[in-house]
């Protein structure tokens, strides 16, 4: 299988919208109903992302199999940390936002985080109390849990860093 992660384009959207699609649905089934309802992640989400060069895709021999946010600090929301702190407050960081992928495709979550720490050693990521798998996945691919942090919205989120040496 050839994967690649490239930079996404606005003709990727289409495919990009059928990934959160498809992402919500495998949300729903783990018992995660609440993280991105209301149409979250809409288009214009993504095009933000884009405009800020941080929209990515992961292709399987041609087709956007999954998306990720790859955003360069500071995140408004991660300025302030509670029941915590982050393992780092002083060094720059990359932020990963709205990871997601098709639920017959495997090894997302590791390809996107091998590209992410391959351009900063030191990433933030943040999910719903309820998304047991992303918890999951992100301990075991070496982050730490740090504490609380909330969204703009005032939605509660766990976050989550990993520095490399």
């Amino acid at each position: 299988m050839e994967r690649i992660i490239r930079e996404a384009k606005p003709t990727d959207i289409p495919e990009i919208m059928q990934v959160m699609a498809a992402a919500k649905g495998i949300m729903r089934q783990s018992g995660n109903m609440h993280q991105w309802s209301d149409g979250y992640p809409s288009e214009a989400v993504i095009s933000q992302d884009m405009q800020l060069h941080g929209a990515f895709v992961v292709e399987d021999v041609g087709q956007v199999v999954g998306y990720f946010a790859f955003l360069s600090s500071p995140d408004p929301t991660y300025l302030k940390i509670y029941n915590g702190a982050w393992l780092d407050d002083v060094q720059p960081y990359h932020v990963i936002h709205r990871i997601a992928s098709r639920p017959e495709v495997h090894g997302i979550f590791a390809s996107v985080m091998d590209f992410c720490l391959k351009c900063d050693k030191n990433i933030r990521v943040d999910t719903h109390r309820d998304n047991h798998i992303m918890q999951h996945n992100l301990l075991k691919y070496g982050f730490d849990y740090c504490g609380i942090i909330y969204l703009l919205s005032g939605d509660e989120r766990l976050a989550y860093q990993r520095i490399l040496p």
